[in-house]
């Protein structure tokens, strides 16, 4: 059998209430996520062991990590289905930052689960992938799913919402990582929020979607742009861009996206961004892309 091949796309969460931590360690949360069209991309083909190949402009980051999450999906399905350790090799190209708010390491193992279910014939439906996506993280199931959803719990309650329609945005991160457990304890450390899930927005149309989240927030942005003051900084450079309509953290950083009302205006954001901010990552994208 031939390699195949498929997108890890970037999660993010336009918007992210978060609880005090519960007497389990957790925080309970409120968020709509969304897929952008662009990602890491993860090729598996068959082969004699489990392996793993880490490539692309970020992969230095991963390469040396002798428990990537890819590795624990797959030893985690062929726990699940009885059938061992999966015999693939995989590869993965990493073009998205590291810990960067955009879920990649969880998105990584989606799609290589999707894959390896492809390439092993193994017969399982998503119910039980996502059983498996789960071992390895909240952000597991839904990005396996890998589709607009409203996100309650620990991240693991999930609803569709077909609803949102494609919104352009250009995608900022300033080079520096934001570790998702240092941001949490800032915030443990500052007043609690709610986890509240706000009503949906009564008109669908991009601009209204995007006035709507406007009113909303990201809880983990503050402790994040405490720690990391880069984040503070591209989040103003984002929103003072022209054509930007709305500038926010994704996740737990450091990854701002800023929304936009048509690709000319994402695109022309992006070059804009990219001139003045040489050394950062900067693309424009569509989220929720059909």
């Amino acid at each position: 059998m031939s390699a195949l091949t498929a997108l890890a796309p970037a999660k993010i969460n336009l918007f992210l209430h978060v609880g005090p931590v519960d007497a389990d360690g957790y925080h309970p949360l409120s968020s709509l996520v969304a897929f952008a069209d662009v990602g890491d991309r993860v090729t598996v083909e068959p082969a004699a062991r489990l392996s793993l190949t880490v490539t692309g402009p970020f992969g230095a980051g991963l390469a040396a990590e002798p428990d990537n999450l890819i590795l624990r999906a797959l030893r985690a399905v062929g726990e699940a289905t009885g059938a061992g350790e999966p015999l693939l090799k995989v590869t993965l190209d990493k073009r998205l930052p590291i810990a960067a708010g955009l879920g990649g390491g969880s998105s990584d193992a989606g799609a290589t689960l999707k894959l390896a279910r492809q390439a092993l014939g193994l017969d399982i439906d998503d119910a039980v992938l996502e059983a498996v996506a789960g071992v390895i993280g909240a952000d597991g199931p839904m990005c396996l799913r890998m589709r607009t959803a409203w996100a309650e719990g620990r991240g693991d309650i999930l609803t569709d919402e077909p609803r949102l329609p494609p919104l352009w945005a250009v995608l900022f991160n300033p080079g520096v990582p934001s570790p998702t457990g240092a941001v949490y304890r800032a915030y443990d450390a500052g007043p609690p929020r709610a986890a509240d899930q706000p009503a949906p927005p009564v008109d669908w149309s991009p601009a209204a979607v995007i006035d709507w989240l406007a009113g909303l927030r990201n809880d983990l942005q503050p402790p994040a742009e405490a720690l990391t003051p880069a984040i503070a900084d591209g989040i103003q450079a984002v929103a003072a861009t022209p054509g930007v309509a709305l500038a926010r953290m994704s996740g737990s950083g450091a990854t701002v996206f800023g929304l936009c009302r048509s690709s000319a205006d994402a695109a022309a954001a992006a070059a804009a961004l990219s001139a003045a901010h040489p050394t950062a990552w900067v693309v424009a994208t569509q989220l929720a892309a059909a």
